[in-house]
């Protein structure tokens, strides 16, 4: 199995206002904060080729460089890490999980941002526990474990599971995640099939979006079903301030991906 992996705390404490709160948290929204999935209803399947990825960001006409590696211990256990970091911000963050009957089991989360995103937050799940441990703004939350929670980053993972075991993933989703100081359900819907264009040429993907109540608010992502429904695109716009992640290049099986790839 995948051991723990902890991220240092960052030992400085800063607040930040006006522009620079709101580049702070649009980059605090690259970190994996998207959607995770109920349990497979189709046939299962039981592991994930690791892979490499980069990706460029942008918030507040601001770039940066988001780089996510997903590793396996060739045994059913995963460390997936993502994060990046800017002149004034970033952030780095790491989820242990297994694979088991086609579904992500997750064992920790640890988000820890740096500069003016400098905050920290923990999930730790213990298989078959009543309850779960959720640290967010320093104080630590025992929450409900629900059937099929996942954390903020895992889920990614569920989500590709779920497309590799089903021949048509086109349904829309309800899904369970621990998120701060509460178990939060998430409605899904698939919009449509849409061709990306990226720096590796246009990519054929499958676009789904997240419900919101508040209507201003949106969420969005886009995977490539030949690249093992890797993620190539996601979108979110709060404030009227979007947030766009888009694939640069990345390798699975440490095989780079190309577009045309069967």
């Amino acid at each position: 199995m995948a051991s723990d992996y902890r991220i240092p705390a960052s030992p400085t404490n800063r607040t930040s206002t006006g522009p620079q709160r709101s580049l702070a948290r649009g980059i605090a929204l690259l970190a994996g904060v998207f959607f995770g999935l109920a349990p497979l209803l189709a046939s299962a399947v039981d592991n994930l080729r690791p892979y490499t990825a980069e990706y460029n960001t942008s918030a507040l006409g601001m770039h940066l460089t988001l780089h996510r590696e997903l590793k396996s211990d060739g045994d059913g256990g995963y460390t997936l890490t993502n994060g990046g970091k800017i002149l004034v911000a970033g952030f780095h963050e790491v989820a242990v999980f297994s694979v088991r009957d086609g579904e992500v089991i997750p064992k920790s989360y640890v988000y820890q941002g740096t500069g003016l995103i400098n905050r920290r937050r923990e999930v730790h799940i213990t298989p078959g526990a009543d309850t779960l441990r959720s640290l967010y703004k320093g104080e630590w939350y025992e929450l409900p474990n629900k059937p099929g929670t996942l954390d903020r980053l895992s889920q990614q993972e569920h989500l590709r599971l779920l497309m590799l075991s089903d021949p048509n993933p086109r349904d829309d989703l309800v899904i369970t995640v621990a998120d701060g100081r509460k178990i939060k359900d998430y409605n899904i819907e698939f919009v449509g099939e849409e061709m990306v264009e990226t720096a590796l040429g246009p990519v054929k993907t499958l676009h789904f979006a997240r419900l919101h109540d508040d209507p201003d608010r949106t969420s969005e992502i886009w995977v490539a079903p030949d690249w093992d429904y890797l993620m190539v695109k996601t979108v979110h716009v709060e404030d009227d301030r979007p947030v766009e992640v888009l694939l640069t290049k990345a390798s699975i099986d440490g095989v780079p991906v190309a577009t045309g790839d069967e």
